[in-house]
């Protein structure tokens, strides 16, 4: 009858009652698309059968959603509804688990497993006690990239200016800051109108529009903050106050132009050099055989004539 109890609606009740206990949080970071490892070790070496345990991964939910789950062999009957978003991607080792080892492996990391993950280890051997509780926050997180910037508006003085910084693929919701690069003071908020929003990869999308008043040789900053990776991602704009252009300055992207324009006119120099090289190289192949004929053309005149 026990063994029956606890490997239906017994258990959830038990699992459901054992959250009132606080454990303490741990906290674990993660980039999106990739596999993760939340931790859930029993503290003292010791050897577990699996026919003792019950293991039971869940979100710190109101709907208290399960991830994962381990039962005895006798049990495996049991019903226990495992989200769909975690098929195939939460895993156990039976293997550490023997061992004390009952972490959580998570593959395939995306925005919405930035979540609180509690693991609950029983032992049916103690009447289903309670061996091990943890608490994991995983947060989860993926990189902007890099601002695009551009511009539009007339270059005559008295009238407005727009800027306008896009953004993309990022997690989580970003900041962003207009500078004005000429004394490094952050814009007004009043003059920026700011539009983030998730794109249908479960990403961020970040755009924003800078209106000023004309000013000559304008020259501005658009900066993207990641709070979670703590990471600032900047682009320069450079408006020419005669024609309204602009230029995104991306030092990378510039250091390759000046590679290509190195590279062009090194091998324009070497084809000089081979060609200045080939012409000598004909003249003095072709000098001594003038030089030969000469005479012989001569002795074979004397030859003649005597």
């Amino acid at each position: 009858m026990q063994l029956k109890f606890f490997s239906g609606p017994g258990l959830f009740l038990l699992l459901f009652c054992s959250l009132c206990v606080e454990a303490e949080v741990k906290e674990v970071n993660a980039m999106v698309g990739s596999d993760v490892e939340l931790r859930c070790v029993y503290p003292r070496r010791s050897h577990f059968s699996l026919d003792d345990l019950y293991v039971y991964w869940q979100i710190v939910d109101e709907a208290k959603t399960v991830v994962t789950y381990y039962l005895p062999s006798a049990n495996e009957s049991s019903t226990i509804h495992v989200s769909n978003s975690y098929k195939n991607r939460a895993h156990l080792s039976p293997d550490l688990m023997k061992e004390g080892d009952f972490s959580l492996h998570l593959q395939n990391v995306t925005p919405q497993d930035t979540q609180e993950f509690k693991c609950l280890v029983f032992r049916m051997s103690t009447v289903l006690g309670k061996a091990l509780e943890e608490v994991v926050r995983l947060r989860v997180a993926a990189n902007f990239s890099t601002p695009v910037i551009s511009t539009s508006g007339s270059s005559d003085p008295g009238q407005e200016r727009t800027f306008t910084c896009m953004s993309k693929n990022g997690y989580p919701e970003p900041n962003l800051y207009w500078i004005n690069r000429t004394d490094n003071t952050l814009i007004d908020e009043t003059l920026q109108n700011n539009t983030v929003y998730l794109n249908e990869l479960g990403l961020y999308d970040v755009v924003s529009t800078l209106r000023i008043p004309w000013t000559p040789h304008v020259d501005v900053i658009c900066c993207v903050e990641n709070v979670a990776l703590h990471q600032n991602i900047t682009s320069i704009s450079r408006a020419d106050s005669f024609t309204g252009s602009m230029n995104t300055e991306r030092p990378q992207e510039i250091h390759r132009e000046a590679t290509k324009v190195l590279f062009y006119v090194l091998a324009a120099l070497l084809a000089v050099v081979v060609v200045i090289f080939i012409i000598v190289l004909y003249r003095c192949r072709r000098r001594p055989c003038q030089s030969y004929t000469g005479p012989r053309a001569v002795q074979l005149e004397l030859t003649d004539h005597s």
